[in-house]
């Protein structure tokens, strides 16, 4: 592979604060595009994105992982597709300048979904809740007894080659995103490779996690998900 087309999906709900920041931190120099994705704000997130140089589109209907299939979209619809894909979360929890460790394996053909693994890098103290480091676990562990593939975590910060991720043809909209990806690649027996990507306090207070209801929710359907593609 040449210089390779990367582009980047950030989906954003209610990230003033940190989305510019995450804008600024990831090396022009490898992506020619960074997509935001507004999941319905209610605070200035769309104008700090597009302030900071980003295409911004918007997407009211609520999840995860219908802001993702927006940016997607998106994609789809443009003149050229690109060669690597990344998505990366708007609250600065991630460090973006790892993007490059993300996509190296997938640039010197050693893997088609690379994701990166909060489980082994290094976590800042309270950037992980106990319920979202056993969550990893319990998805992880199913994952590999049902699908026959080891991974260590279901982080958000992920790359992969744009025509794998056709064939994984996602379709979940809420917070079966990450772990619907990680088990139809199994079952397509793509390449995949977890990266050790380091993991801070996000800005703000987080959606899922941040709240009883929301980690039921995601606890819940990243279950069912798992079953639902055996």
């Amino acid at each position: 592979m040449g210089k390779p087309d990367i582009r980047v999906i950030i989906p954003a709900f209610n990230e003033q604060n940190a989305v510019g920041l995450v804008i600024d931190e990831i090396p022009k120099e490898w992506v020619s595009e960074i997509i935001v994705v507004d999941n319905g704000s209610t605070d200035d997130t769309f104008e700090q994105a597009k302030s900071r140089g980003a295409t911004v589109l918007k997407e009211p209907k609520r999840g995860y992982g219908n802001a993702c299939l927006k940016g997607m979209s998106h994609i789809a619809s443009s003149p050229t597709k690109p060669d690597i894909l990344v998505f990366l979360d708007g609250d600065h929890s991630d460090y973006p300048k790892q993007l490059v460790d993300l996509i190296k394996p997938i640039i010197d053909d050693h893997a088609d979904l690379v994701i990166g693994s909060r489980a082994l890098g290094q976590k800042e103290r309270g950037s992980m809740t106990p319920q979202q480091v056993f969550g990893n676990w319990l998805a992880t562990t199913l994952i590999k007894l049902f699908y026959k593939k080891r991974y260590t975590d279901l982080g958000p910060f992920r790359a992969v080659r744009y025509d794998s991720l056709m064939k994984i043809r996602m379709q979940d909209q809420t917070y079966g995103w990450t772990v619907e990806m990680q088990l139809k690649a199994a079952k397509l027996n793509l390449r995949t490779k977890d990266v050790p990507v380091n993991y801070r306090q996000r800005i703000g207070v987080s959606k899922v996690s941040g709240t009883i209801k929301g980690t039921l929710g995601a606890g819940y359907k990243i279950i069912y998900t798992i079953f639902k593609y055996l």
